[in-house]
């Protein structure tokens, strides 16, 4: 399937320098917090489904899990949603899909994701949750690993485009973000 639609809209340098711009601005210590990156991010504190999202992104790239962003923590972040090619972006659909982070998804963490989302798929969650581990669980243990995740979501179109919000973040951020 290779990258094809993963980018519908990218970024450019200059909307990615310009975000460099803010984080120097807004944090000259150097130490990106939650809801600074909330505000960069133009995310509306009554938004449940956008709140979730941006914590997902912060602490996806938190590595050293201080509860800040440094200004190379949030250039990778920049990197993999403005920029990072379809194999990075699957495994970072499957951190965040991985509420618990033990590296396998089951269905209560699918279906918590697809509730979470707004959708114009006429079935149900569970009947989606079904679907994906038909297509995706191998070994029908009743869980995906990462590299089931990433074979099925390649392989099958239908569960490239359920996942292609979480995917191809780029147009969320430059819809979103009130600073660009």
């Amino acid at each position: 399937m290779g990258q094809e639609g993963s980018h519908n809209e990218e970024m450019d340098l200059a909307q990615i320098q310009e975000l460099c711009i803010i984080f120097m601005k807004e944090c000259p210590s150097g130490a990106l917090h939650l809801h600074e990156l909330k505000r960069i991010f133009g995310v509306q504190s009554t938004s449940e489904e956008e709140s979730l999202y941006v914590e997902t992104i912060f602490h996806s790239f938190d590595t050293n899990q201080d509860n800040t962003l440094d200004f190379l923590e949030y250039v990778a972040a920049l990197h993999l949603i403005f920029r990072g090619n379809l194999e990075d972006r699957l495994k970072w659909s499957f951190k965040m899909y991985d509420k618990n982070g033990n590296g396998k998804l089951d269905r209560q963490e699918i279906i918590y994701k697809i509730k979470n989302r707004t959708s114009n798929i006429s079935m149900t969650p569970s009947e989606i949750c079904d679907r994906i581990f038909e297509l995706v669980d191998q070994n029908n243990d009743g869980q995906i690993t990462l590299s089931e995740f990433m074979e099925g979501a390649q392989k099958d179109e239908w569960l490239m485009n359920l996942l292609k919000l979480d995917i191809n973040a780029t147009g969320w951020v430059i819809q979103n973000s009130s600073l660009i």
